[in-house]
């Protein structure tokens, strides 16, 4: 049975997973009759923004890997556990978790890295061929995974597209309902919420791009 891999990096879109992306993806998902293992690191966020005001919480400190059991409801494991050959893609799902927990992106742009266990995994799995979806500003660690040249989108933001130029990726504007492939790699990836859109508009760009990545899974 067709297994995915879902790595998300939290619970709420300031300085976790974003909660829409994540629920659509695996909806998505269970709605193709595809089997899907939620996971993420084992450590402790950036910070803890309060949801209702937007401001950090000072002195407030949460856990990347409990606060993603909160979207997969518990059925989720540490990615340093994982093993890349357990499953026949991955997804990442957006929100500022990306660029804050599973990477520093959001702090330190084309100077940024990935998370140990994180990299360790998607450079594994990155290794086997097989296809890596990415969601919203989740792209931004492609460069990383995949080394230079790889084709990607996070939507037209010039000064996030500029960063990830510079890192070696190539960017390419994209709207929200549609997804860009670097067919070489077998990497989709769709700007979702970073793009001031309304949820069913970015429904369409991630269904898409989880049909599309379920497509490569054999070879279309």
């Amino acid at each position: 049975m067709t297994k995915v891999a879902v790595v998300l990096s939290g619970s709420g879109f300031l300085d976790g997973a974003e909660i829409q992306e994540s629920v659509i993806t695996l909806l998505t998902l269970d709605q193709a009759g595809v089997a899907y293992q939620c996971m993420a690191p084992d450590m402790e966020q950036m910070h803890v923004v309060n949801h209702l005001t937007g401001e950090v919480s000072e002195g407030e400190q949460r856990n990347v890997l409990v606060e993603a059991a909160r979207i997969a409801r518990t059925a989720v494991i540490d990615i340093a556990l994982a093993n890349p050959n357990d499953y026949d893609a991955v997804i990442f799902p957006g929100g500022y978790g990306a660029a804050k927990n599973l990477s520093d992106f959001a702090v330190k742009g084309a100077e940024s890295s990935v998370q140990e266990d994180v990299l360790q995994f998607s450079r594994a799995f990155a290794s086997t061929g097989k296809p890596m979806g990415f969601v919203c500003i989740a792209p931004a660690m492609i460069p990383h995974i995949y080394g230079a040249d790889a084709s990607l989108t996070i939507g037209s933001d010039a000064d996030t597209a500029n960063a990830i130029t510079e890192m070696g990726g190539i960017h390419i504007n994209c709207p929200v309902e549609d997804f860009i492939v670097d067919e070489a790699r077998k990497i989709v990836s769709t700007p979702a919420y970073m793009l001031d859109v309304r949820i069913s508009e970015a429904a369409t760009g991630i269904e898409k791009l989880v049909q599309k990545v379920l497509e490569m899974i054999h070879g279309k």
